[in-house]
């Protein structure tokens, strides 16, 4: 049960938004992973940043590092409404220099070290950390709640993941009271749980800290010789060894609505797995719920016009079905399935579009056929371009991963006039 004064209103959240994300290929050659879209109008940031303002959060600050561009232009855009005369303030937050000689963020850890005078200024009583780079929805009170109650030093989310998944993550162990008693980050070996040896507790990369004990362990920690500097491999390493790390199960704050029936949370982080959480939303009752009106995902409201079907003719018909059509498209006499078409998006006649998602502004030229591809943001295909028939012809033109998910950019689709 929440008390009567939210925590959230005493807490700032800092979220982690400079990682490139390389594991989905092209489609971070030119945007961070947060800035990556999912959802069919939204960035991969919007779901931390939508979970901290649900959450009673209105302290938000966002550190920046790679191809930080497209993530700075949709912060401005989509995040300007804080009132800073409210006690609220949003601030993005890229490396700039203010406590080293230092160009870059070194680390996690750095990169709140770095804007420690910023967050002073802000005066939190508590400080969120957070990766900006995963789909999930949370209450983040219900976790500082619990911070505030065990009288941790700090508070790490986590989730439970299989064992052979757990290699890309912090993974823990911990006591019959939630007391992390054991972390290592990103083991070979990862080790399994009490009596579960096939699921290991992983860290969801999420930290709850006071803010005057957090500067502490920072400047602690840049004094401390050959340290990465960052929160998974230095800071909560120590602090499970000589301090007081408690585990907040995402189980406990995840948020659903009616509609959802387990808890949900993904790291869209290779090609075919942002394919398929992409896709998976066009189901009839999705795994995800982006229709929650009680917990919503906030984005850049662009302003188009509504989306357009037109031709009603046999072999020229403008149709989807179990598709996801955003703002600012039109489908004019071609057929979609299983789709994701986020804004702008032109499908020109006698085209079939099948399991795609295909990102903003993306014009199909006539009669085109496209299966289980994505299209990034742009793209202009020739018409009668055949995807998704002959694996061999697309893995020679296109980027196609060994699920069979073709990634199309325009410098792949320029260099077949070449």
């Amino acid at each position: 049960m929440r008390s009567s004064a939210p925590i959230g209103r005493q807490a700032m959240a800092f979220i982690l938004a400079g990682g490139r994300g390389s594991r989905l290929l092209e489609l971070t050659d030119r945007r961070a992973k947060p800035a990556v879209y999912f959802g069919g109008k939204s960035r991969i940031i919007d779901f931390a940043l939508s979970n901290a303002l649900n959450s009673g959060i209105r302290r938000v600050g966002v550190a920046t590092q790679y191809k930080a561009h497209s993530l700075i232009g949709h912060l401005t855009r989509g995040w300007n409404f804080f009132r800073t005369g409210s006690n609220e303030s949003f601030d993005i937050l890229p490396a700039s220099q203010r406590v080293s000689e230092s160009q870059w963020y070194a680390g996690t850890a750095d990169a709140v070290y770095q804007n420690i005078d910023i967050i002073g200024d802000r005066e939190p009583k508590y400080m969120v950390v957070l990766a900006g780079d995963h789909i999930y929805k949370m209450d983040y009170e219900l976790m500082l709640q619990q911070h505030v109650d065990s009288g941790a030093d700090v508070t790490v989310g986590c989730l439970q993941v299989p064992r052979k998944e757990a290699s890309d993550f912090g993974v823990m162990h911990t006591d019959p009271s939630d007391n992390i008693s054991a972390f290592v980050e990103k083991p070979k070996h990862p080790p399994g749980m009490p009596g579960d040896p096939h699921n290991c507790l992983a860290s969801m990369g999420i930290y709850v800290f006071e803010t005057k004990f957090l500067f502490d362990q920072l400047a602690r920690d840049a004094a401390t010789p050959n340290s990465s500097r960052d929160f998974g491999k230095d800071i909560i390493p120590f602090l499970v060894k000589h301090g007081k790390a408690v585990a907040h199960r995402f189980s406990d704050s995840c948020v659903r609505s009616s509609n959802e029936t387990q808890a949900y949370w993904r790291d869209v982080g290779t090609v075919d797995a942002y394919w398929a959480a992409n896709i998976d939303l066009t189901g009839v009752v999705p795994d995800l719920d982006l229709f929650d009106r009680d917990w919503p995902i906030w984005t850049d409201g662009a302003v188009t016009p509504p989306a357009k079907f037109v031709h009603d003719e046999d072999g020229r018909r403008g149709f989807a079905v179990s598709s996801l059509v955003s703002g600012g498209c039109i489908v004019s006499g071609a057929q979609l399935r299983r789709s994701v078409l986020f804004t702008g998006v032109r499908v020109n006649s006698y085209c079939t579009i099948e399991n795609a998602v295909i990102l903003p502004y993306v014009d199909i030229g006539r009669s085109s056929h496209l299966k289980n591809v994505v299209i990034d943001r742009g793209v202009k295909i020739p018409e009668g371009l055949v995807v998704g028939e002959d694996e061999l012809a697309d893995a020679k033109r296109f980027r196609r991963t060994e699920n069979g998910i073709v990634l199309i950019t325009q410098q792949m689709i320029d260099r077949l006039g070449a």
